[in-house]
């Protein structure tokens, strides 16, 4: 049993519907951590008393609960910053010719390693993770979290139409993704996802089984793409035209649910969100990405008028930093543009216990509440000098805004997973086996 003594914010449900009464600031506060687990969280001089003997870790910053990270590709942190044109012709010239590396275990080891490592720096404990084609690459990811203790929910890619080297067939989708669930179910903290890539890739055979998948384990994601690019909305219109949307198309074989988390949902109509809301399924808000390939700019308040569960993707390698943070910050600039304001606290529940709510993980982490699981970050605010004068002052409110706004990786002090520090090691260029000057 430990306890850890500072600054303490969560915010419990979405601001917007459940006003300031979701916010929980402890301006003095104690988390006390037992076996991994949060056993209490509260203020300091409500909690002292009671936990008089417990040993106390005095930390100066913000305490938050670890970032969850809705959607992000896992092979694509080498493409990260690659410059290219729309979605499809960015996936063809960058993102396919990396993804087939991923044949090779070795290769899969190491930037899964190196992925989790980054994700852990930017304070991100949570996280739903494209893998790709090759069962290999899930088998790499799930032991790199498994060794870190990380919450990880993942999935082989189902695709049966693309490229050479990219390609499984509905029989070995089905093998792979049947035993890979069999191989991990249950093991530490992961979690399955059955992954079709999106509407385009998959034969009508493929998304029936995809659906048939998701049925038949009750205990798993689906986790996909779903109308990111206004070409790929034409191409999905072109080969399903009775199919009154995008959303329509999964919908008919059997993917929208209370555990689909659809990725973008940049161009959508009122039918389907309607739906999307009448089945539970969440959205993962990807700002950076949606700018980066010109995708267009995701429309919060519409989302909200129908009451659809939002969470917040990095989306490496179209998103342009695995921060959470960052991506908050660019989610309130979408959401300027569009017209609407997203608050800071809104933006934080997003990024943490709305995250994990679109994940099915909102019992785990996500809150700081006593019986989950106490996976949290050190945020500080005097990270830059530009930070901490912006800082000095200024209300939890604004702090926590300049922290979206400005803070990124180096805001985040410290991360913790169940209680635990985590040490992250550093990696140079020459440790990588890199050159610098290519």
């Amino acid at each position: 049993m430990k306890a850890f003594r500072g600054e303490i914010l969560s915010v419990l449900e979405d601001p917007a519907a459940a006003g300031p009464e979701a916010i929980r600031h402890f301006e003095d506060g104690l988390l006390v951590v037992a076996d991994g687990l949060v056993l209490a969280c509260g203020a300091y001089a409500e909690l002292a008393q009671r936990f008089a003997d417990v040993p106390v870790e005095r930390v100066q910053g913000l305490i938050v609960p670890g970032l969850v990270d809705a959607h992000v590709h896992y092979p694509q942190i080498g493409c990260i910053a690659s410059h290219g044109e729309q979605l499809m012709q960015w996936l063809e010239r960058h993102i396919f010719p990396a993804e087939q590396a991923f044949a090779d275990r070795g290769h899969a080891d190491e930037v899964a390693g190196f992925f989790l490592d980054e994700l852990l720096r930017h304070g991100t404990t949570s996280a739903l993770v494209f893998a790709t084609v090759h069962a290999a690459s899930v088998d790499a990811l799930f032991e790199a979290a498994l060794r870190r203790d990380m919450r990880i929910v993942s999935g082989k890619v189902l695709m049966d139409r693309g490229p050479d080297g990219l390609c499984d067939t509905v029989a070995s989708g089905r093998a792979d993704t049947e035993a890979l669930i069999a191989r991990w179910r249950g093991r530490g903290r992961l979690g399955y996802a059955v992954t079709p890539r999106f509407v385009p890739t998959s034969s009508d055979e493929q998304l029936a089984d995809a659906g048939a998948m998701l049925a038949a384990h009750p205990d798993v994601l689906m986790h996909t793409h779903l109308s990111e690019n206004r070409g790929e909305i034409a191409f999905v219109a072109e080969r399903f035209p009775a199919a009154p949307d995008y959303l329509d198309v999964y919908d008919r074989f059997g993917m929208v649910g209370p555990r689909s988390v659809f990725a973008h949902c940049v161009h959508m109509d009122d039918r389907a969100l309607s739906r999307m809301a009448e089945a539970g399924a969440g959205i993962a808000f990807c700002p950076t990405s949606n700018m980066f390939l010109g995708s267009g700019l995701f429309d919060l308040a519409q989302a909200d008028r129908h009451g659809v569960r939002i969470g917040i993707g990095t989306d490496i390698g179209a998103g342009t930093s695995l921060s959470v943070l960052h991506t908050l910050g660019e989610a309130y600039r979408t959401c300027q543009l569009r017209g609407a304001s997203l608050d800071p606290f809104r933006a934080l529940y997003f990024a943490t216990a709305g995250g994990a709510r679109v994940m099915g993980i909102a019992d785990r982490v996500g809150s700081l509440l006593p019986g989950q699981e106490a996976d949290f970050i050190l945020l500080d605010a005097n990270a830059t000098p530009l930070l901490a004068r912006r800082c000095a002052g200024a209300s939890l409110h604004d702090r926590l805004f300049a922290l979206q706004v400005l803070g990124g990786d180096r805001a985040v002090a410290a991360t913790f997973l169940r209680g635990r520090r985590v040490s992250v090691p550093s990696r140079s260029v020459s440790r990588l086996g890199l050159d610098a000057r290519r």
